[in-house]
């Protein structure tokens, strides 16, 4: 069984759009999806859903980060939604409800390039298994970032970390990293100085298929810092954790 706590370290600072025309149970599902997500909208229909996507886009300045949305519905159907949304955004995670019967259209819908159904009546279990896979990738493809990160990056006393090989050596030593220590480093390293949150490092962790609490993050950082050179892992009291590259 899914744990709810652990789906919401993935959705709770996300936003999703759930397309739905049986009122019944677009309420009922908004319901439990304002559990877990930041921004929850809903539309009756694809035509309905299309305006709120592009409102949000023009109030945001950024997409959804998930729709969700039935194949069968007046005025305009899921497929020819799905069709509207890459258009717009090729790069959109969309989860598809599926009925028996709708074969004809899953079809299509898979030449699109949607990965994710969820077979209707919806299982709710099934449905926040794959809402935690897919807000796991999205966090994950969030930490990389359009600046070029460099390979080896060089910390005090001679140690360098080689993000490539997830390294850490020290002159011609190396340092032994656990596998925690590993994700630890790659986090801190995407983006060396900036100060991570214990949330974004929870989310991080997460995304790698690990739990961990603001308690045992506290645990690892101890560990950690006697294998780093001093003054390397800088905590900053009640904010966060960064870095510290060597600088001549």
């Amino acid at each position: 069984m899914i744990n709810s706590q652990d789906v919401s370290v993935a959705t709770k600072d996300l936003s999703v759009l759930f397309v739905e025309d049986n009122d019944d149970l677009r309420e009922n599902t908004a319901e439990i999806l304002k559990k877990f997500f930041k921004v929850v909208d809903t539309g009756q229909n694809g035509e309905y859903a299309m305006e709120k996507y592009i409102e949000y886009h023009e109030e945001n300045s950024v997409h959804y980060d998930i729709v969700i949305s039935d194949i069968r519905m007046p005025i305009m159907d899921g497929v020819e939604f799905t069709k509207l949304i890459y258009s717009i955004n090729p790069s959109q995670p969309i989860i598809i409800l599926s009925a028996f019967d709708d074969s004809e259209y899953l079809i299509n819908l898979i030449n699109m390039g949607i990965e994710q159904f969820i077979k209707k009546p919806i299982d709710y279990q099934e449905l926040l298994k794959v809402l935690q896979n897919v807000s796991k990738k999205i966090l994950s493809c969030s930490i990389s970032s359009d600046i070029k990160i460099p390979t080896k990056i060089e910390l005090q006393n001679h140690f360098i970390y080689d993000r490539e090989n997830q390294s850490l050596v020290n002159v011609d030593t190396n340092i032994y990293l656990t596998k925690y220590e590993i994700y630890f480093m790659q986090l801190l390293t995407s983006n060396v100085g900036k100060i991570y949150s214990n949330d974004e490092i929870v989310n991080y962790f997460s995304s790698m298929n690990e739990a961990i609490d603001a308690k045992n993050i506290r645990k690892l950082v101890s560990k950690f810092r006697k294998k780093l050179p001093k003054n390397c892992l800088e905590c900053t009291y009640g904010i966060g954790y960064k870095l510290i590259p060597y600088s001549s």
